[in-house]
């Protein structure tokens, strides 16, 4: 057990992927083989790692932090060394590691131009590390770096792995190939909000007595740090960045830019991963130091949320390129992650993060699909992608199936997030105006009708009908190993966490009922 009581276990889901990645690029150039296997070997253990901290963890506590360790780390700055793992983030730090392995193995075969395995297999782990890292921080100063870290893998898979065609800037009237355009501005939008919430910190830090960048001893002084006058300026901050990486309206342009552009497994990493540093920032940050702050915030949250769900959907059905298509739902499930956190209760939060794994689990494979087709087809455009079902028939049933996982068909994995999130909706926290959730509440199941909508659309445009004739006498290959060894997982979680939420819940439920009570009584 000292592995796991220590925090070296914990340690390990970050150190193991950088380890890796300086093997990978201590490797050969020429010898291909070897680095993914590192690659993949690495990604293996850290899964396995992630996994063992699964089974030791302490449900029937989880509300504490646990298997972590605090230590001294820069006492300049008075940052320490400190993580851990409770039951809001144990779901989360398990589907990073997993995805993350689904991604190499998906990988070994389909390589974008320029085909360097080496560099990019590089990225891929020290994403992972930045990712794991952000789940297990319990320290201002600690997690501010992993949350940044993820930052110039995706800049780099992006600008260099990346949709090469011409793209000419509307304001500027500057013409430079799409994902040099995509990939600047992700960095833009993600530095601009990172910058804020650093000024965030810091003045919790500053105000703090005594001072410190810990999680939990800040959490300790919600009452004093809520009492500042200028606390909602912090808590607006802090606002602000998780905001722009949650992809909250109207904040959320960088995303469709940056999924369009980006190769298919940085895609699928963006949804699946990074998308929930932001949300994930609101649940264990924001709203338990600053609650008073977050119960003034809640009805604009609410308010942003249901646009974004409506405005995502709409913009879904404008869309002629299918990956950009996925991109703009991004931004509707997100908008119900988003409507159940502004609820600040039980129900509410529990649905953000259900939906936050289902939409891992199910955008990350719509995106692994799409990029197939794109490998095949050599378009993402619908009007020419008629008739899959005929081509590709497994491929196309795979492709329907994540479809309805994704319209939050009951019995599959994205209906728990979107109906608890109404659910939250119609009974918020006391003391919240509960005229306007409910109004939130009615929008949103209207953002579920659209939301059926569009992937309806999507699929008799791309799935059914007959073939275009420019596909006739051409040969279409089905899935491949790497494909199903990749998506078959994908799949079986799909039903998993719909036919048993409480995969999630029994981890989840305890430590936010506690959140909750601590935060707002209640």
């Amino acid at each position: 057990m000292e592995l796991w009581d220590n925090g070296a276990g914990l340690t390990l889901t970050v150190a193991l992927p950088l380890v890796g990645a300086v093997l990978v690029g201590l490797s050969p150039k020429a010898n291909e083989s070897l680095q993914k296997v590192v690659a993949l070997l690495t990604s293996l253990v850290t899964l396995a790692i992630t996994v063992g901290v699964a089974l030791v963890f302490d449900y029937g506590n989880a509300a504490a932090f646990q298997l972590g360790t605090d230590r001294p780390w820069i006492p300049g700055i008075d940052a320490q060394y400190a993580v851990g793992i409770d039951g809001i983030s144990l779901p989360l730090l398990v589907l990073s590691a997993f995805v993350t392995l689904l991604s190499i193995i998906y990988s070994w075969n389909h390589w974008d131009e320029p085909k360097n395995p080496k560099a990019f297999l590089m990225l891929i782990l020290i994403l992972l590390a930045g990712m794991n890292g952000t789940f297990i921080a319990l320290d201002l100063v600690l997690f501010f770096i992993f949350f940044e870290v993820v930052l110039l893998p995706m800049y780099f898979m992006i600008g260099i792995w990346g949709d090469k065609t011409p793209r000419t800037i509307p304001i500027f009237g500057v013409t430079m190939e799409t994902r040099l355009y995509a990939s600047l501005k992700f960095f833009v939008f993600t530095l601009f909000g990172s910058a804020f919430m650093l000024l965030g910190f810091l003045a919790l830090y500053f105000n703090s007595d005594p001072q410190t960048f810990s999680i939990p001893g800040l959490i300790e002084q919600a009452p004093a740090l809520g009492a500042l006058p200028f606390a909602g300026w912090i808590f607006a901050g802090l606002a602000l960045g998780f905001a722009v990486k949650v992809l909250m309206w109207p904040f959320h342009t960088w995303l469709p830019d940056a999924h369009t552009a980006a190769p298919t497994v940085g895609s699928v990493l963006l949804a699946a991963i990074l998308l929930k540093l932001g949300s994930y920032g609101f649940i264990r940050i924001a709203i338990p130091i600053l609650p008073e702050q977050a119960r003034e915030f809640a009805p604009a949250i609410a308010i942003l949320a249901v646009i974004g769900i409506i405005y995502g959907s709409l913009a879904c059905l404008a869309q002629t390129d299918m990956k950009r298509l996925i991109a703009f739902s991004s931004v509707g499930h997100m908008g119900f992650v988003m409507l159940g956190i502004s609820t600040m209760t039980d129900i509410g939060i529990n649905a953000a993060i259900i939906g936050m794994v289902a939409h891992g689990v199910i955008t990350g494979l719509l995106f692994f699909l799409a990029g197939s087709m794109h490998h095949r087809y050599h378009t993402r455009e619908m009007s020419r992608l008629g008739g899959n079902l005929k081509l590709m028939p497994k491929l196309g049933w795979i492709l329907s199936f994540t479809a309805m996982a994704s319209l939050g068909l009951p019995g599959l994995a994205g209906f728990w997030g979107e109906f608890m999130a109404l659910l939250g909706a119609y009974n918020p926290l006391p003391g919240l105006n509960t005229t306007l959730f409910r109004s939130a509440m009615v929008t949103g199941a209207i953002g579920t009708v659209l939301t059926a909508g569009y992937l309806l659309w999507m699929l008799q445009k791309v799935n059914l009908g007959e073939p275009k004739a420019e596909w006739e006498g051409k040969e279409f290959h089905d899935i491949d190993v790497y494909e199903a060894t990749a998506w078959v997982p994908l799949l079986v979680f799909t039903v998993l966490l719909g036919v048993y939420p409480k995969l999630v819940f029994g981890a989840t439920t305890p430590a936010v009922e506690a959140l909750v009570q601590r935060a707002f009584g209640g």
